[in-house]
């Protein structure tokens, strides 16, 4: 046991105080940043001067009530001639100018520009005018603009009974959106840091193996416990990665801004339900576990570390898959793929958060898809350990197909 320990301490000092170590955690928390604070980024970087927009009312209606200047758009009415507008807009005085007028008692609109509009710029005065439009229709029916506006922003209250008394009570919309904002997160750090420390245990077992250091290594230490060490050693990496950056993460959306992010995600969690947080937390772990043994196997295989990226391509491929049906499944949780890949042991801890966040369904589904990740996480190592023990050692050419062929019959 005084070996095993040995070789995961050794591992993890060597890795945990590589530079790459650091500056994958930094990384993350520059690309997570900047998605959280991009709004305050770009204004502070990136802040343009407001989109200067003329507006001419040729109805008899009240809108430019409507139309309300802020950092993006400034409205101003002229009351000057079409023509002598339209020049200003030549000149650079305007970026735009839109004319409204009637149209068969609809609202019509036309916006003039010298310089093509960016296309949220177009977005959004075009949004504004279809919502004028609607409104305008209203007043047809001799309201006042205010009874027309309180209709147009009118909002059903809307609560949902469930009448399967056995069942639980359903997801609010709130509780779901948290779900699916939560389930994407799980899915991101699954899929970074499969492909992180995937390649980073199949890399180190075939640099050892291709350099014969595993040779001389293997004479006092058993295949199985530098197996075990492997897999120990890099599992401690990958929750000390996990654990400094969701800590670092968090002080930042404390500290900055005044705490409003750390508000959010506070928000966010109250949203989700404890069972929901314990089944994340689990499918998340097992599933690194399970690439883990997976990368150590192909790294048993290979002969030398130039042919340790072929071996990872299947095992990626399945990660990335798994990703990319977890992105798809945020906007329709309930499809048939997303069910079908929740209970896949490859791609279940992405996707099978996803359904329990973001749909109503019993407390059976995640109990067998978990069931079948923990039976699949044992029967993998199981195997992995016995191949190891005969793979670790044998060099040969050919594919990965092929490795095993030759593995079995040398050792058989």
């Amino acid at each position: 046991m005084s070996k095993f320990w040995l070789l995961v301490k050794q591992l993890y000092t060597q890795k945990v105080k590589a530079k790459s170590f650091i500056f994958s955690i930094l990384l993350y928390v520059v690309v997570i940043s900047a998605v959280m604070f991009w709004s305050d980024i770009k204004e502070a970087l990136f802040k343009d001067e407001p989109l200067q927009v003329a507006l001419v009312n040729e109805t008899d209606a009240d809108i430019e009530s409507l139309f309300k200047s802020d950092n993006d758009v400034e409205f101003t009415f002229p009351t000057e001639e079409i023509a002598a507008i339209e020049k200003q807009v030549v000149d650079g005085d305007y970026d735009a100018a839109i004319f409204i007028k009637d149209q068969e008692k609809s609202l019509a609109a036309e916006i003039a520009t010298y310089e093509p509009l960016t296309f949220n710029d177009q977005l959004s005065l075009s949004s504004q005018l279809q919502y004028a439009g609607k409104l305008y229709e209203v007043q047809q029916l001799n309201l006042s603009a205010e009874q027309a506006e309180k209709i147009l922003q009118s909002e059903t209250v809307i609560s949902m009974k469930n009448l399967n008394e056995q069942s639980s009570t359903g997801k609010s919309e709130d509780e779901k959106a948290a779900g699916i904002g939560a389930s994407f997160l799980v899915g991101f750090l699954i899929y970074s840091f499969v492909m992180t420390f995937l390649s980073m245990i199949t890399t180190d077992v075939a640099s050892e193996k291709g350099s014969r250091v595993l040779e001389v290594l293997l004479a006092s230490v058993k295949p199985s416990t530098h197996f075990l060490a492997k897999l120990t050693g890099t599992f401690l990496l990958a929750l000390t990665q996990i654990g400094t950056l969701l800590l670092v993460q968090g002080l930042l959306f404390m500290f900055i801004d005044n705490g409003s992010k750390w508000d959010v995600v506070l928000d966010t969690i109250n949203e989700l339900s404890v069972g929901f947080i314990g089944y994340a937390v689990v499918f998340l772990l097992l599933t690194i576990v399970l690439y883990l043994i997976i990368g150590a196997l192909l790294g048993s295989l290979v002969s030398k570390v130039e042919e340790s990226s072929q071996a990872m391509m299947p095992a990626m491929m399945l990660g990335i898959i798994g990703f990319y049906v977890l992105l798809s499944g945020m906007y329709s949780p309930d499809t048939l793929l997303i069910k079908i890949f929740s209970f896949i042991p490859f791609t279940s801890g992405m996707v099978m958060p996803l359904r329990i966040g973001a749909t109503d369904i019993s407390s059976f589904a995640p109990m067998l898809s978990l069931l079948i990740l923990i039976g699949t996480v044992v029967l993998l190592f199981l195997i992995s350990l016995s191949f190891y023990k005969r793979s670790v050692l044998t060099y040969s050419s050919g594919g990965i197909i092929q490795k095993i062929k030759t593995v079995l019959k040398v050792t058989t």
